[in-house]
């Protein structure tokens, strides 16, 4: 992976690809880009990175391409598409799928790839925007353990817990497990909240009690100070988070698992969602009890 020679695609300009991208970029790579919306690709194509028009001329030319997309049809179509990546990328070329997306898709276009020679790894991310902006992301990978090792100075630039969890889709896996969790501690921090506030206390005085304790989270110390600023802006969107808990409950029903949790943060989120807030992130749970619709 030297910089002088690796050639780096990056599809997935979004709120978090901006930033890990950029990182790549900061590091003396040469980065080609691609995204459905080109204008938001200009402010790296402004510091450099080279625009490409399609997901097959990204891996024409690019020796590692990486990938941030928003759903699992959305990585099917930009790696298995007649002019996606996998039918386009150059034998020994690694594809880094980073999106969180299906544990079944990942094994399967991972086989795709071995048959014509390309390195294909699944390494979702949690961290949100403040974990991209500061290359402080937790990676979880799948796939070939050469190829792992083989990208792996990539992934350092972009995060700083990098665990290779083993065979194609043990990444994806991971992420339902990370999501998961997640999902029903966003429903604890926000009922604290929402107590707090209901018991004439400060909720912001609370936070300073709590946060530190056996209570402590990433989202009690992160989301809840935006909640009670009004914030709502994604760090990670609503209507990504209802797409992440499908395809853990899916994954789960596959393997006979009832996770009646889950089951619960995703039809309050999806309340959310139906009240027009799937573009905000997902401190905007708090909306339930602010907005009474809940």
């Amino acid at each position: 992976m030297d910089s002088a020679k690796t050639i780096v695609g990056f599809a997935g300009i979004g709120v978090m690809g901006k930033s890990m991208a950029g990182h790549i970029l900061d590091k003396g790579y040469e980065v080609h880009v691609y995204n459905r919306t080109p204008a938001k690709a200009q402010e790296l194509i402004d510091r450099g990175a080279v625009w490409q028009d399609t997901p097959g001329k990204l891996a024409r030319n690019c020796d590692v391409v990486i990938t941030m997309l928003g759903y699992p049809q959305d990585v099917e179509d930009v790696y298995a598409g007649e002019d996606g990546l996998i039918p386009n990328a150059k034998p020994g070329a690694y594809l880094i799928d980073m999106t969180t997306s299906s544990p079944l898709l990942a094994r399967r276009l991972a086989e795709r790839g071995k048959e014509r020679g390309i390195g294909v790894l699944d390494a979702p991310v949690s961290g949100g925007d403040v974990g991209a902006k500061n290359a402080k992301l937790s990676i979880m990978v799948g796939g070939a353990k050469e190829d792992y090792e083989a990208v792996l100075p990539l992934l350092e630039i972009m995060g700083s817990n990098i665990v290779y969890q083993g065979e194609a889709g043990a990444g994806q896996n991971t992420k339902m497990c990370n999501q998961i969790a997640i999902a029903s501690n966003m429903m604890g921090v926000t009922e604290a909240i929402v107590y707090a506030e209901k018991a004439g206390l400060d909720p912001k005085n609370v936070l300073k009690s709590i946060e530190t304790g056996a209570a402590g989270s990433f989202s009690l110390s992160n989301l809840v100070p935006r909640m009670l600023n009004g914030d709502f802006e994604p760090g990670f969107y609503i209507k990504h988070f209802i797409k992440d808990m499908g395809i853990a409950l899916d994954s789960a029903a596959e393997m006979g698992l009832e996770l009646p949790g889950l089951k619960l943060a995703e039809s309050l989120y999806q309340k959310l969602a139906d009240a027009d807030y799937a573009d905000k992130g997902t401190q905007a749970l708090y909306k339930l009890w602010e907005d009474k619709l809940i």
